[in-house]
């Protein structure tokens, strides 16, 4: 028990440091494009085509490996075998990852835009179908996952995530608050101190709303907080063996936050009272509660988080993480919304 608690800390640690820096620095401009690769194209101003390498995809590469480790380190406490997670994990990543792009495509026209919320949908319709394919696979003696603890731990895993995650948002400058000045008195005395003031023209905020400069609600702050805080709370419900409320919870303050936090954001999420991503939130709290309530009295160990973190010592699991951050820093690193041109030239007085 008391390695739980110490695991839980040292977690509360890590991820309090990365959030709290990421809170004052991201917003400023300088935190948006990592490292520009000059192409091979030459300009006729003759300067070189470059692709920007953002912040953005470094930072959801780093939420993605944080997600991926803990649901490891989850399931491994069970002692369940490491193959079936393995390969469910690949499959809802090749589920979920186009699946932002997609859904985003399909709600709001747009070819370069993600949502996480889309993906978390049909990430958790098809997770426990997906659970159900990996455990027909024949794999000699090794048992199935179960499937409200394999479900809690994804759900846990997720919440830690999406919360670092939202790091990645306050770089690029996305998913942001409303201004101050449009809000209700309350709203305005609540967050005159705590608020976040994007600088830079290449941000979407700026380019997309005009609002640089200008105090807005942390939207992204106060859902990286609470989804963290629920990651936290639901590792060590799980490493207690309550997967039930580790489950429940999780879904349902990840969700219901993600309802109330739109009507707090000035970006455009699509028409009507609620947006299609508000209701894809709210049809997941049921359904999390049907499945916990379908698959209670489920027989399992109880789970043993210092069998869980001999996992991350194991040299072909460490592969898998490293490239899985090669991967996603690939796909979502490379900005397709901004440019540049960059020129070379001799430093003369070092020759």
């Amino acid at each position: 028990m008391a390695a739980n608690w110490y695991f839980v800390a040292l977690l509360l640690m890590l991820v309090s440091g990365n959030l709290l820096l990421g809170f004052r620095y991201l917003p400023r401009e300088r935190w948006q494009v990592l490292a520009a690769l000059p192409g091979g194209e030459r300009t006729a101003c003759g300067t070189w085509r470059a692709t920007n390498l953002t912040w953005y995809g470094l930072l959801t590469a780093n939420a993605y490996l944080a997600a991926m480790a803990l649901f490891f380190v989850l399931l491994q406490s069970l002692d369940l075998p490491m193959p079936r997670i393995v390969l469910l994990a690949g499959l809802l990543l090749a589920i979920c990852v186009p699946a932002a792009s997609l859904v985003a495509r399909w709600v709001e026209g747009k070819a370069y835009t993600l949502t996480v919320g889309g993906a978390v949908f049909v990430g958790f319709l098809c997770a426990p179908v997906a659970l159900w394919l990996i455990n027909q696979i024949p794999l000699g003696s090794k048992p199935p996952l179960p499937m409200l603890p394999t479900l809690s731990a994804i759900a846990v895993a997720y919440a830690l995530g999406e919360g670092m995650g939202r790091l990645a948002c306050i770089s690029f400058g996305c998913c942001y608050g409303k201004p101050l000045t449009q809000c209700p008195g309350f709203l305005q005395r609540l967050f005159s101190r705590w608020n976040f003031i994007f600088q830079g023209e290449l941000k979407k905020i700026s380019y997309a709303s005009g609002l640089h400069g200008q105090p807005v609600i942390p939207v992204q702050g106060v859902t990286a907080f609470l989804y963290c805080a629920a990651a936290l709370l639901g590792t060590l419900w799980f490493l207690n063996g309550r997967f039930t409320l580790a489950l429940v919870a999780t879904v349902t303050v990840t969700q219901v936050w993600r309802v109330v936090s739109e009507t707090l954001r000035a970006d455009d999420r699509g028409a009507g009272r609620l947006s299609v991503y508000q209701w894809m939130a709210l049809a997941l709290v049921p359904l999390a509660g049907l499945a916990a309530w379908l698959l209670a009295g489920e027989p399992v160990h109880r789970p043993q988080v210092l069998n869980g973190l001999v996992i991350l010592w194991r040299a072909d699991v460490l592969l898998i993480l490293q490239g899985l951050w090669l991967l996603i820093f690939f796909h979502t690193g490379r900005s397709k919304t901004t440019g540049a041109e960059l020129s070379f030239h001799v430093h003369r007085d070092r020759i």
